[in-house]
């Protein structure tokens, strides 16, 4: 097959998993729009936790495509039934991904731990009771309790365990989660940003943001730490405000 997405009509569904939305679209919107650099990334190891219909890991298996033979597939998600329809929308596109029931990496931390090099997450982002995060079925694949994020903070840190030392993190958030402030947390373990697609709904304004390591950034924070040095999270946050959503946290090829 020549196709450069997967194709709604061979998504499989069930009534329990997540369909292919605005945040399933902007995603794959996001590694179409950076499939050259992904090329040139050259990964060996691509991962997506959360996989639901299994619409953005086939997406990027198909992006890919000759381009990276060889490079090795890895979904999750706590819901039996997305995992199911994960592996028959792969299957439906003739390509291939190792597929895990957990949550989120749930015993595969050593297994993978600095090894992959593309991570991709549409988390559950949506700001709800906490007592719906967590939750069995398709209320697991949007439920984010306060402010949408305490899915979104389990994930990061799992993501910078996992990353390899080129790793790359696409990850859609909602203008509710602080898109600011996930950059700040994510800049504080050593990591540059950008947004890579700002898409704005009836309903939601959705921004998938890419991460990557950034090696002065993190020469810098062992420095500072070798002297006793902080920045003051006022100050932090000052600088950040200063940054529109759209704008690059560090340039370079990323």
């Amino acid at each position: 097959m020549s196709f450069r997405t997967a194709q709604i009509r061979l998504v499989s569904s069930h009534r329990e998993v997540y369909e292919p939305c605005d945040d399933s679209f902007a995603l794959v919107d996001a590694l179409l729009s950076d499939r050259n650099n992904l090329i040139e990334h050259h990964p060996t190891l691509c991962m997506e936790v959360g996989s639901g219909s299994g619409y953005i890991i086939t997406s990027l298996a198909l992006m890919l495509g000759q381009e990276a033979s060889g490079v090795h597939y890895i979904a999750t998600d706590i819901n039996p039934h997305a995992v199911r329809v994960t592996r028959e929308t792969l299957e439906a596109h003739g390509v291939h991904s190792e597929l895990i029931t957990t949550d989120i990496a749930s015993g595969l931390e050593k297994r993978l731990a600095g090894l992959v090099d593309v991570m991709v997450v549409n988390p559950p982002y949506v700001p709800t009771p906490e007592d719906e995060v967590g939750r069995e079925g398709i209320a697991s694949a949007w439920a984010g309790g306060e402010n949408g994020r305490i899915v979104i903070d389990k994930i990061l840190p799992i993501a910078d365990n996992l990353l390899s030392d080129k790793g790359w993190l696409y990850v859609v958030t909602l203008t509710a989660n602080n898109p600011s402030e996930i950059c700040l947390q994510m800049r504080q373990k050593g990591y540059a940003a950008r947004i890579v697609v700002q898409r704005s709904t009836e309903e939601e304004s959705l921004h998938v943001i890419k991460f990557w390591r950034d090696f002065d950034t993190q020469v810098d924070l062992k420095e500072m730490a070798a002297t006793n040095k902080t920045v003051p999270a006022r100050v932090m946050e000052s600088l950040v405000s200063q940054f529109p959503l759209s704008a690059f946290w560090r340039s370079g090829p990323q």
